[in-house]
């Protein structure tokens, strides 16, 4: 299996320089093989081939993970950023979807990322309701700066 990580320091800075202005050019991006067969680049691989080359100029690694791939219950609360107890419990409270190999518990990568959605979608909608009562009180000056 190829590796899931892509360091940016596994393609030298010039290299990547050389991709970014070819990739910035007008026109069609075409692969060339050793048979000098030309195909061109599909638009969808192309932006995503811009934007791996872009992270890659600002020295950020990336991970290249398939959507059904399938995390241990302490990989997927790794990548939450919660406790694997509490991982645990969504599981098993029907919050995120699963399903056991042998005892274990297996969570695929797109139902973390469907989770991870909604959950920071009701932390937004609280704070705006929070944010609207404080204002309907009166509580909120905006124009204190915070200074004295």
């Amino acid at each position: 299996m190829p590796h899931k990580r892509l360091d940016p320091s596994s393609v030298a800075p010039e290299a990547l320089e050389e991709l970014a202005e070819a990739l910035a050019a007008p026109g069609t991006a075409v692969l060339i093989g050793d048979d000098g067969q030309h195909v061109e680049l599909p638009a969808a691989l192309f932006e995503h081939l811009t934007r791996i080359v872009q992270l890659m100029r600002e020295k950020r690694t990336l991970m290249l993970v398939p959507e059904d791939e399938e995390y241990t219950t302490q990989a997927a609360a790794n990548y939450l950023g919660v406790s694997r107890q509490h991982l645990v419990d969504l599981l098993e409270d029907g919050e995120i979807p699963f399903h056991k190999v042998g005892t274990h518990r297996r969570v695929k990568f797109r139902d973390l990322v469907d989770y991870e959605k909604r959950r920071d979608s009701g932390r937004r909608e609280a704070l705006r309701t929070l944010a609207d009562e404080v204002d309907e009180a009166g509580l909120y000056d905006a124009s204190y700066t915070g200074e004295d």
